[in-house]
């Protein structure tokens, strides 16, 4: 795997968590731990997208 290809997949990892943390904070079932911890991968997605990006 190449690093741009790897870049791609991490940014699409990434966009599909933006989406469920939006989906699910618009659940009032959803717990708020969950969503912490999803916030927080999207975090270390970022992180090493940034890392590997330069």
């Amino acid at each position: 795997m190449t690093v741009a290809s790897h870049l791609q997949e991490l940014r699409r990892k990434h966009e599909t968590l933006s989406d469920q943390v939006e989906q699910a904070q618009r659940s009032p079932a959803t717990d708020a731990l969950k969503i912490a911890e999803m916030k927080k991968q999207k975090l270390r997605l970022k992180e090493e997208i940034t890392r590997l990006a330069q």
